[in-house]
């Protein structure tokens, strides 16, 4: 059975705990409006980790934005990238038990440790989302 929200919510804070001290990161940020989503913020990146509860999935995706752009990519072509992964089917995104959730959060967490330190400034978090496709949207205003 795919763990509740409220379960989820514990798992991630248990998972995310040593990535928040070491790398700096602020939160979580916890919503279960659309899905249950923890967001954890560091100075240039956020990262979402989103549980699909009808897939019985489990992601986690990194976004940096200024006042004009917003740029988001999920975490593994991201580590794919930046060099610090090589293929493809490194991490699992099954969230089917706990057990699987667990895993697979370890797994994305493991991830956001080795391509947080890409993101040193907005200018080279930018060019490092860009390079490694990450979808474009331009905010409110903007032309």
């Amino acid at each position: 059975m795919v763990p509740t929200a409220k379960v989820f919510f514990e798992e991630v804070r248990t998972a995310c705990a040593p990535a928040v001290a070491g790398l700096g990161l602020t939160g979580p940020d916890e919503s279960d409006e659309i899905m249950p989503c923890s967001d954890y913020k560091g100075a240039v990146v956020e990262y979402r980790l989103r549980l699909n509860e009808s897939e019985g999935t489990v992601g986690c995706s990194a976004m940096t934005e200024t006042d004009t752009i917003m740029l988001t990519l999920d975490i593994e072509p991201l580590a794919m990238a930046v060099g610090v992964v090589e293929k493809r089917g490194g991490v699992s995104y099954s969230a089917r038990n706990l057990r699987q959730l667990r895993k697979s959060l370890q797994g994305l967490v493991d991830y956001v440790q080795r391509v947080h330190p890409f993101f040193t400034d907005a200018a080279t978090a930018q060019n490092v989302m860009r390079q490694a496709g990450a979808r474009e949207w331009r905010k409110g205003g903007a032309s």
